[in-house]
């Protein structure tokens, strides 16, 4: 066969035929894509749901390909063959913009709530419909009737699930632009794209202003199909870029943990070798004392070994902290609601809530397993922290939630934040960034180690604008866990 003959047998095949074979090609990639991508352990939230848009996209796809079968066959197909063909075409498009909308739906309802649940079950209870009313006139249906079903699937599932899908993924990269500006953008362009398809795919009086243009619907619509699939896909790294985040994370903690445990068996030593010459040292500065007061004259010098005591106390409850950062107790678990121990930190330091604003976020979560004194301990340094770092009052926010198996318990304050330099190594024992003498810096340290044991995570990060977040995560307890499972 010659290239002129090639080029003549080409030349034959109808526009169209290429243009829904790319189109649908389009979709099916982007489908791929997404069904090979391995999203098991990612905290982010589009994780769970991103599945249903991987459906809409081989869905969709198949959809596309499957119009080409008319069209190559069709004066060879009876009219019972086309009604068949139409009705197997109409259901796929119903399943691929049922995915596309319910996808959109979720993006935009969190979860939780009788009211959002219900929400979230519109858009099957309207691909249901569809199917039902086709269904149901499957034996007095017409042609006529077919592109009237056509026409109002694609305004009621097809239009209304791009334009939310669209604004979904638009929302969702404000969002995602804290971890990464590209990938940001990257959800932004596909919240844009997406929307545009819906518009042109769910418009059917589109199809007849873009014929009078001269120009087919079809070709705009592959070319939004196009950069879909580009930009989804391109964002897809984010998920790369978190699990970069994590080992990066994971790394810090270990050497964080293997630092703690090295300077506890130092800490230790230091905090008994120097318990006993204080102690010595007061007592003679208390043995002095008594015997001055009796004397006149004396009184100078009485004050000046007050003073003495007075740092030797000091210098004690370093040691005393020492001996706790080194000889931390295995927590005693039991099961617990972290929000009922946190209401009662919050009630413990409730004196010091001059000035303070508190605000409250706290949605229900699951148990968990954990020593309600010591995490009460941790919970009370680091709302002290946070009271300490707004001394002309400000905004303290508490929030929980549950999700993936975890309890997650965050902490923000207004204060004036910490310096992006020093945030590395808040969880450094005797690293503080409080003035001499106000702080010894183990406080963090050992609340560090208390959720370490309780297999959780604690993060320090500076909020948007103004303040501290402290976010602390544990595990949730195990339907079968029973509380002897966790005691040491």
């Amino acid at each position: 066969m010659t290239f002129l003959s090639l080029y003549a047998m080409l030349s034959n095949i109808p526009f169209v035929y290429p243009l829904y074979f790319f189109y649908g090609a389009a979709f099916l990639f982007l489908g791929i894509s997404i069904s090979v991508k391995d999203l098991k352990g990612s905290d982010l939230k589009i994780a769970n749901i991103l599945w249903m848009l991987g459906m809409f996209g081989l869905v969709h796809g198949a959809y596309e390909w499957f119009q080409l079968y008319p069209l190559i066959h069709g004066e060879y197909l009876s009219r019972q063959d086309i009604f068949l063909v139409n009705m197997i075409l109409l259901f796929l498009l119903i399943l691929s913009f049922f995915f596309l909308l319910q996808f959109g739906v979720l993006m935009l309802v969190p979860p939780g709530g009788k009211g959002k649940t219900l929400i979230k079950g519109i858009p099957a209870l309207v691909a249901l419909a569809w199917a039902f009313i086709l269904w149901n006139q499957r034996e007095t249906i017409d042609l006529l009737f077919l592109w009237q079903a056509e026409i109002g699937i694609r305004y009621t599932l097809g239009l209304t699930g791009g334009l939310v899908t669209g604004y979904g993924l638009i929302s969702y990269s404000r969002e995602i632009k804290s971890m990464s500006q590209p990938m940001g953008r990257s959800f932004f362009y596909s919240g844009v794209v997406i929307a545009v398809y819906g518009f042109l795919a769910g418009v059917y009086d589109l199809i007849w202003v873009l014929k009078v243009m001269h120009l087919p619907v079809e070709l705009l619509r592959g070319v939004s199909a196009f950069f879909l699939s580009y930009f989804i896909i391109k964002a897809l790294n984010i998920f790369n870029i978190e699990t970069r985040q994590k080992v990066e994370r994971q790394t810090r903690l270990l050497y964080q943990t293997e630092k703690l445990f090295s300077l506890g068996q130092m800490a230790a030593g230091i905090a008994h070798e120097i318990n006993n010459p204080l102690t010595n040292a007061s007592l003679v500065s208390q043995t002095l004392q008594a015997r001055l007061k009796s004397h006149d004259g004396a009184s100078d010098m009485v004050e000046k070994l007050a003073a003495v005591e007075k740092y030797i106390d000091r210098a004690s409850a370093i040691a005393q902290e020492l001996l706790l950062f080194s000889r931390q107790k295995e927590p005693e678990m039991v099961p617990l609601n972290l929000i009922d121990t946190l209401e009662g930190s919050l009630t413990l330091l409730r004196f010091r809530f001059k000035n303070i604003v508190l605000r409250k976020d706290l949605a229900p979560v699951p148990t968990v397993m954990g020593d309600p004194g010591k995490l009460e301990q941790v919970f009370v340094n680091i709302l002290s922290n946070s009271l300490e770092a707004m001394p002309e009052g400000g905004t303290l926010t508490v929030a929980s939630s549950g999700k993936n198996g975890r309890v997650e318990i965050r902490l923000s304050d207004t204060g004036s934040g910490i310096a992006e330099k020093d945030l590395p190594q808040v969880f450094d024992p005797f690293f503080t960034t409080k003035d001499v003498g106000e702080g010894t810096g183990l406080g963090l340290s050992i609340c560090y180690g208390i959720i370490k044991q309780h297999r959780g995570d604690i993060e320090i990060s500076n909020a948007k604008g103004r303040g501290t977040t402290v976010t602390v995560t544990l595990p949730a307890k195990e339907p079968h866990e029973k509380d002897s499972d966790r005691r040491r």
